[in-house]
């Protein structure tokens, strides 16, 4: 169990039902927002993969995936996804998305080595999405152009529940701030990756972490990502600061995918070169995957930051441990 923040005088301004109500309406409002956004479609999406696709997200590469095997593949193992990272690149190209379409998803996932705290669960939602871009589209511009779209998607939904919640104040400031992982590094050379990122966004409000992956001048990465989807010189994380847990909130982790050589450079760095072997991996150094922009969005995470909740377990249904359900209960926390 991580650690468990109970704010001072902490209580929920709506009940269990006012708050699942809330939940279907911000979920709608910023999902038919998003879409229009980015001209998404919404697809069905899977909540499990063969292994031997190499479809499901590592995340850092040693979080463990819940596995089993069918009655009817007794020798093939499925694991339950972490993410769509990559099946959403494989299902553009199945589904024959054009340039400048896409796709987004409702995604659960169980992530079972996940330590538990006030925004982190094992049970996972989120819309995932993915774009069809052009090679010249692989540009920091356009990465940047894209967060600012999504960006504007949360400020909409700011207004959206203050107008139907008028209890709630804005807190959104108008615009985000960029900033790379080694300009967070020079700026605050003493402190540790989350740190800087809870001392930069206390100040800007809202912030994009951009290329994330790779060593910084530090010898270390900034944070961990998976080689194979997105470029770590385009990529981020974008992250809100939450008036009620007075920290940093990622909200989402997105970026401008990886292309045959930037796949192969980052499974080099990272001693993972025999991922060239698995399904996916093979069409996309052979140039048969379309280039792509995408991210997950935490639909949790957006509900409790929107409606000023102190724990994710306010707003879905998961397992804590028994610790954590009694100091919330003590505290007033009603745990879902």
């Amino acid at each position: 169990m991580g650690e468990l923040f109970i704010p001072e005088g902490y209580k929920s301004s709506l009940n269990v039902v006012e708050t699942q109500k809330a939940i279907k309406s911000i979920k709608d409002f910023f999902q038919k927002n998003l879409a229009y956004a980015l001209n998404l479609s919404r697809v069905s999406a899977p909540l499990f993969v063969k292994k031997s696709s190499g479809l499901n997200d590592s995340l850092n590469g040693v979080e463990r995936p819940v596995s089993f095997q069918t009655l009817e593949e007794p020798g093939s193992d499925i694991e339950i996804v972490h993410s769509l990272a990559k099946w959403k690149r494989f299902a553009l190209k199945n589904y024959d998305y054009q340039l400048n379409t896409g796709l987004y998803a409702d995604m659960n996932a169980i992530r079972r080595d996940e330590v538990t705290d006030n925004t982190h669960s094992y049970y996972v939602d989120q819309w995932d999405w993915e774009k069809v871009i052009s090679k010249e589209d692989r540009t920091v511009e356009y990465l940047r152009d894209t967060v600012e779209r999504i960006y504007r998607v949360f400020t909409q939904t700011d207004d959206f529940i203050t107008y139907h919640y008028p209890h709630y104040k804005h807190f959104l400031p108008k615009d985000i701030t960029f900033i790379t992982a080694q300009e967070l590094l020079e700026l605050y050379p003493d402190l540790t990756p989350t740190q800087r990122e809870n001392a930069f966004v206390k100040e800007k409000g809202a912030i994009f972490v951009m290329q994330i992956g790779g060593n910084l001048s530090n010898g270390l990465p900034h944070d961990g990502r998976a080689p194979d989807y997105d470029d770590w010189e385009l990529n981020g994380d974008l992250i809100i600061w939450n008036p009620i847990l007075q920290s940093g909130l990622e909200m989402s982790s997105m970026g401008i995918r990886v292309s045959p050589e930037s796949l192969i450079q980052q499974l080099k760095a990272t001693d993972q070169m025999d991922r060239l072997e698995l399904e996916y991996h093979s069409l996309l150094v052979n140039g048969k995957l379309p280039y792509t922009i995408g991210g997950g969005i935490g639909q949790s995470r957006m509900c409790m930051l929107f409606m000023q909740k102190a724990h994710i377990g306010e707003v879905q249904a998961s397992i804590w441990p028994e610790p954590m359900m009694r100091a919330c209960e003590n505290a007033g926390i009603h745990l879902l």
